[in-house]
């Protein structure tokens, strides 16, 4: 398995020697994520599960966010939030307060996944998450740099929130500080008891809701009783004898990946880039990201117009060339189950509820992915999303592979590279992972951002370049897991990131 941190890691690990499964472990490492990648997910976040289990047919089961609000008069909208600019990713202005929290998914979706497809029992894969957060954990790189920006301009408003990223002398805490947070343990306890629903019905449901109801917050009761993770059929890619299962519509991450890998296919034909190669690959990420799928606020029409990208991309048509935060654990299984995780918090909104030690979400307030602003569609409707986490079947030997990666609208650039790499180029699983990247930003103007140990040049694309150095944060941070009946187990984690692996055999 192939996890944000050691100790996530060791938790699936722990799992699977217990008698569970790749699902198990893989729910285990989330939960665990949930609380020690402080400031990029938590357990309030949205988020995707796609997974298939030996013999079964892949399924995404999408517990990504929704538009709260029901019930609420016209006044109520518009209220509890801001807008706060920080230096993090060369400059970010997002939406924060408790306005900007949108209705989480997530829990329900690990819920779901562990009733459908998980061996063993929940409150035994829940268990290391509160062991986690009672008994402290060291502050990650990761969050310790993103924290590094947002401290105070987004955790440090509400005081519950920091209390928890500030030392008694008001700094904030660095990477490598030990961090415990009691009132998180006993959340994590009602849910290893209750299961997820006392997030939406039960005691954790009231504590949420009466912050939100004292605070200009538009999160209701009603929201969070209406909620249900939803199970669809995966995006199918096939290519080169390998079957790619990924997040379908009306999410836009994997339709991205899979238009990609549609309009890539055969490329690279033999180990990395060549030089004609990555002027094609500048044109596929700008013909796909051209679309704007992101920018789409309703379901049906991104489900509609997503469907038309992939028809014209899988037909190889020219016309298709015309146009924060993030946590993820890939997981697979001797047995050929392969289960791929994405959870997001958005950039926070620096509230933590009350009671519950809590960070909620802010994904009302990204405002990439809402054209129209905070409060801009209506209640119940499910916002959109770049994640897109995978699992690959290999047809010759039953092999199976799990890959996912965090990194906002990198996350689609970043699977599609490494796979074509992978299953295209020939490239040992770890190469594909740790080779130069680089990502067409489609905004108010087209650049190529590339780490600068890309050969990229003028005559390679007429678009403007910007290089970052290698490895570079920015370009996502691929969790890849790997089993084949000849080679056995191996995981991947991304040198770009603090990920860890671990391998556990029986």
């Amino acid at each position: 398995m192939a996890a944000p941190n050691r100790t996530a890691a060791e938790a699936g690990v722990r799992l699977a020697a217990e008698g569970g499964n790749a699902v198990d472990a893989a729910i285990a490492a989330t939960l665990v994520t949930m609380v020690n990648e402080i400031g990029v997910v938590s357990p309030a976040s949205g988020g995707f599960v796609t997974l298939q289990v030996a013999g079964g047919e892949p399924v995404t089961i999408d517990g990504w966010v929704e538009m709260p609000g029901r019930g609420l008069p016209e006044d109520r909208f518009g209220r509890g939030i801001w807008d706060v600019t920080t230096d993090y990713g060369g400059g970010t202005t997002t939406t924060v307060g408790h306005g900007s929290v949108a209705t989480p998914g997530g829990m329900k979706a690990l819920d779901l996944a562990h009733r459908r497809s998980g061996k063993a029992p929940w409150n035994e894969v829940v268990k290391p998450a509160i062991e986690v957060a009672r008994q402290g954990f060291t502050l990650s790189r990761t969050s310790g740099y993103y924290l590094g920006y947002t401290h105070d301009i987004i955790f440090g408003w509400h005081q519950p929130s920091h209390g928890v990223v500030h030392d008694d002398e008001g700094q904030v805490i660095k990477a490598g500080t030990t961090v415990v947070i009691p009132e998180l343990a006993e959340a994590l306890e009602l849910i290893a008891e209750a299961g997820a629903e006392t997030m939406y019905t039960g005691e954790l449901a009231r504590l949420l809701v009466h912050d939100m109801q004292t605070n200009d917050g538009i999160l209701t009761a009603e929201d969070l009783a209406a909620y249900e993770a939803i199970v669809r059929p995966a995006l199918v890619v096939k290519q080169n004898g390998w079957s790619l299962a990924t997040n379908p519509p009306p999410a836009v991450g994997g339709v991205a990946v899979a238009a990609m890998l549609a309009l890539l296919d055969g490329v690279p034909a033999q180990g990395a880039w060549n030089p004609a190669e990555l002027e094609r690959l500048v044109e596929v990420q700008h013909a796909v990201f051209g679309r704007r799928l992101a920018e789409l606020d309703e379901e049906d029409v991104r489900r509609l117009e997503g469907q038309k990208l992939l028809d014209l991309a899988s037909a190889g048509d020219l016309r298709a060339l015309t146009s924060p935060s993030t946590a993820t654990v890939s997981v697979v299984d001797d047995e050929g189950d392969a289960c791929a995780i994405t959870v997001s918090s958005g950039y926070g909104s620096g509230v933590m509820t009350p009671g519950t030690g809590i960070w909620l979400n802010n994904a009302l307030g990204e405002q990439e992915l809402l054209a129209g602003g905070p409060h801009s569609l209506a209640p119940g409707t499910r916002l959109t999303s770049n994640m897109a986490p995978s699992v690959a079947r290999r047809a010759s030997d039953g092999a199976v592979l799990a890959i996912s990666s965090p990194g906002s609208d990198r996350i689609p650039t970043a699977i599609a590279q490494t796979y074509a790499l992978y299953t295209h180029g020939g490239l040992s699983l770890e190469e594909a992972v740790e080779h130069p990247r680089l990502h067409v930003r489609v905004r108010a103007d087209v650049v190529v951002d590339h780490e600068d140990d890309l050969e990229l040049t003028a005559a390679t694309t007429s678009l403007p370049l910007r290089p970052m150095p290698p490895h570079s944060m920015y370009f996502g941070g691929v969790a890849a897991a790997f089993w084949s009946p000849d080679t056995g187990l191996q995981a991947v984690g991304d040198p770009r990131r603090t990920g860890a692996t671990a391998v556990s055999n029986p």
